[in-house]
């Protein structure tokens, strides 16, 4: 009985000598348009790291800059412009954590099945083929493309003047607008319209219309679960997330 009593005694003081094992949450603040790609991510990392809970926020990239400005709890953003990560590199940028992710392209869609006026190119949008236009906002990456590429072909000022625009706060608020038919067309990455069925993608817009469309991604120096979070990373350049983001239409940078 003794001899029992000393072995529980040292398998207790063994368990209580063993490393404390915490679960990490790690908060990733992601571009809206990649919400489908980094939903079917984390259920594959469920496998690959079962003791991390990913908890995403999908917004406009420009709404996720600015609430990491005003202090939000975030361990890993990931924009769909330059612009927005630009503006908080010098600030909450891990040094030496940032890539590129993913690549993208923009395309012209219509309702599913409708587009009686016939619309087939970006020209077409300064016709009277073309009644009200889904665009993002200035402060939405796609919306910045999408300015951009009409400013190239010189009808931005037109298609304001003409009170022609209805502008969303994100992409996806752009490819509601566009499969409800509330406009006669909108302008989206290809991702997006990839993952519809109640949109078909008339065309892409003109080569050399706007700058290339990179996400870059990086770790922020307010993450109190670095080493998580660099795994995590780590897991988004792998084969496996690659195959997730290539399904679905992304490109992959060159290194």
């Amino acid at each position: 009985m003794k001899r029992f009593s000393l072995l529980a005694l040292v398998c207790a003081l063994l368990v209580s000598a063993a490393p404390a094992f915490a679960a990490v949450e790690l908060s990733v603040f992601a571009a809206a348009s990649m919400n489908e790609s980094m939903t079917q991510i984390a259920e594959m990392y469920k496998k690959a790291a079962p003791d991390v809970s990913i908890v995403y926020n999908f917004d406009s990239s420009g709404t996720l800059k600015t609430q990491i400005e005003q202090g939000a709890e975030c361990d890993i953003f990931i924009s769909a412009g330059q612009k927005q990560m630009d503006q908080i590199n010098d600030a909450h940028v891990m040094p030496g954590t940032r890539f590129n992710i993913v690549s993208n392209k923009v395309v012209l869609i219509v309702p599913k099945g409708s587009n009686p006026t016939g619309i087939t190119s970006f020209e077409d949008i300064a016709t009277d083929k073309v009644k009200l236009i889904a665009l993002g906002n200035s402060d939405v990456p796609v919306g910045q493309y999408s300015e951009e590429i009409f400013k190239h072909m010189g009808i931005w000022d037109k298609l304001n003047a003409e009170n022609k625009i209805s502008f969303a706060s994100n992409v996806k608020e752009v490819l509601a607008q566009t499969e409800s038919a509330a406009v006669s067309c909108g302008v989206v990455y290809g991702t997006d319209a990839a993952t519809s069925d109640k949109v078909d993608v008339v065309c892409g817009a003109p080569e050399g219309s706007h700058k290339p469309i990179v996400y870059p991604a990086a770790i922020l120096k307010g993450t109190k679960n670095e080493a998580a979070a660099k795994a995590f990373v780590e897991y988004l350049k792998g084969p496996e997330a690659t195959a997730v983001f290539e399904k679905i239409g992304f490109s992959i940078p060159e290194k």
